[in-house]
């Protein structure tokens, strides 16, 4: 909302499918899963893919139970247009074990590289993998994005809002820009916000603030390639 986008969260398998081909991108986080969510989160999917909406899967801590990497497996066979999660998620996907503990990575960015560049060849979608040097690749290209704040881990649901940014972005440009865009949005606000804040109560404020101010000529400073 902060940055102009315009969400709806709805997740009953009974309206999925009439609510999807209407949305201009879906983004599915598997955060609070449960059986009635898991079906509909593949059936948006599904229409998703039929109706040509571009979507983001955020496989949030898939790998702690065997229901949970099969959830994020199945979806991932669906092939999502973007992928965006921590390290330790995106090596678990290629099968490997990674050192995460929940929702919190183990891992480095850094690690996390070929397996993202693997799964963005594998599945022809873009792979995000966020941490304090965010890194994006389509398989072909990649870049890295630099800045934001050590506070940013300390604000829950920060990385689940960045989905559904990412989200919105994916709605209006081409996968890699949007997912790069969208990271660069993150850590410029976040840097911004750290500046002014005194912890993560008055990081939250500020960061709000920075996303909604931020502007286009600033998100250029914090990618390299």
């Amino acid at each position: 909302l902060a940055a102009g986008a315009s969400p709806a969260m709805v997740h009953a398998p009974e309206e999925v499918a009439d609510f999807t081909p209407v949305c201009s991108a879906l983004t599915v986080n598997i955060g609070t899963l449960s059986e009635p969510w898991a079906k509909a989160m593949m059936a948006s999917a599904r229409v998703a893919r039929a109706n040509n909406v571009p979507w983001v899967l955020d496989p949030v801590a898939h790998f702690i139970s065997r229901y949970r990497k099969g959830v994020a497996q199945e979806l991932m066979a669906l092939r999502p247009t973007i992928l965006r999660g921590n390290a330790s998620e995106i090596i678990a996907m290629t099968g490997q074990i990674g050192a995460g503990k929940g929702a919190d990575s183990g891992d480095t960015v850094s690690a996390a590289e070929n397996a993202a560049c693997t799964l963005a060849r594998q599945y022809e979608t873009v792979v995000a993998v966020t941490g304090p040097v965010d890194f994006v690749t389509d398989g072909v290209q990649s870049a890295k994005v630099t800045g934001g704040s050590d506070l940013m881990p300390k604000v829950t649901a920060l990385g689940c809002a960045q989905t559904a940014l990412m989200g919105a972005y994916v709605s209006i440009g081409p996968a890699f820009e949007a997912a790069l865009a969208t990271l660069a949005h993150f850590k410029a606000a976040g840097t911004k916000a750290a500046g002014r804040a005194n912890g993560p109560g008055t990081f939250q404020m500020h960061f709000l603030d920075a996303l909604a101010t931020t502007q286009p000529d600033e998100l250029s400073s914090v990618v390299t390639s």
